[in-house]
């Protein structure tokens, strides 16, 4: 590729040889084309480097790295950071699916609100065979134009993955990393949210997989993030809720906020520690009555865009 890509997809994985070659083909069949896919396998001892490989040698825009240890989930999502090019910035997991527009109506959406960061679709979840399961709904606040509205929304509503969308990369380089404490992605979602308003493309383009190998599916806080991360592995649970709460502290403290709109945020935390702080987040969701059809239209439409070359 000789000429800089407007959007730079970064797509970390670990062994994933079940879902890659799907989620592959779908985000090489978007009807949006100026990208650069960029994958940082972590080590894997399966196929996944076989698959990448492959997909690197018949398609430009695919940069294949391989990291040469595990480095764990949360050090892998940060590189991908650091290699990218475009102007915008989106992860991709290697285990779900996407829409085959579900790039260019983020773009779309970006490019008519030029004061929001970050750009996602509604979204709904499917299981290990990619059959729908339901669909979210959409209940937090992040298209207010008050940073502490925003942010106090995040706090204690859980939404449609913001963490996949389609963000502004000067944004992303000047918001903290994602860390690898209890809820992390939370916290740093929350930091973005701190610079702009999100905005939502209202048609469910986004297809989470829910399957037992995902990695939030362990059974305890320290498992989870000795996953995302093996430097957790000798720290406590107490200590990973305490930088989660902590977390929040220091993207409040570091984000471009006047000194009343810092106040405020200051203030929504204590109520949520002294409210329901350690408490799981509240998770809204919608049986997907209608999503069946429209399902297979959204999926399976990704699909066909594909340029009939066997991967696998």
């Amino acid at each position: 590729m000789t000429t800089t890509p407007r959007l730079s997809v970064g797509l970390p994985v670990y062994n994933g040889e079940n879902y890659l070659a799907e989620a592959l083909d779908d985000l090489l069949g978007q009807t949006y084309t100026d990208f650069e896919l960029i994958i940082s396998d972590n080590a894997s001892t399966d196929s996944t480097e076989r698959i990448c490989r492959s997909y690197a040698a018949a398609d430009p825009r695919v940069l294949y790295i391989r990291q040469p240890r595990n480095i764990g989930a949360i050090p892998n999502h940060n590189f991908l950071i650091g290699q990218a090019r475009g102007e915008l910035f989106k992860w991709a997991a290697h285990d779900d699916r996407f829409g085959d527009t579900l790039l260019e109506r983020c773009i779309a959406a970006l490019d008519a609100n030029p004061d929001a960061v970050l750009c996602h679709a509604h979204m709904a979840v499917i299981d290990a065979d990619g059959a729908l399961s339901h669909e979210y709904d959409y209940a937090i606040a992040t298209d207010s134009p008050s940073a502490p509205t925003r942010f106090r929304s995040l706090l204690v509503t859980d939404g449609g993955d913001d963490f996949y969308g389609v963000v502004r990369l000067d944004v992303l380089r000047r918001t903290p990393r994602m860390d690898s404490f209890h809820n992390g992605g939370r916290v740093f979602v929350a930091g973005l949210a701190l610079h702009g308003r999100f905005v939502q493309v209202p048609e469910v383009l986004y297809f989470r997989r829910d399957h037992p190998g995902r990695g939030d599916r362990l059974p305890s806080i320290t498992a989870i993030c000795r996953n995302l991360d093996p430097r957790r592995a000798s720290h406590s649970t107490a200590r990973l809720v305490a930088e989660y709460v902590g977390g929040y502290v220091s993207v409040i403290h570091k984000a471009p906020l006047s000194t009343r709109d810092r106040v405020a945020c200051y203030r929504a935390i204590l109520g949520w520690f002294l409210g329901r702080g350690l408490r799981a987040p509240v998770r809204r969701l919608t049986f997907a009555r209608s999503l069946p059809a429209f399902g297979t239209t959204s999926v399976d439409t990704s699909a066909s865009a594909r340029d009939g070359r066997e991967h696998r």
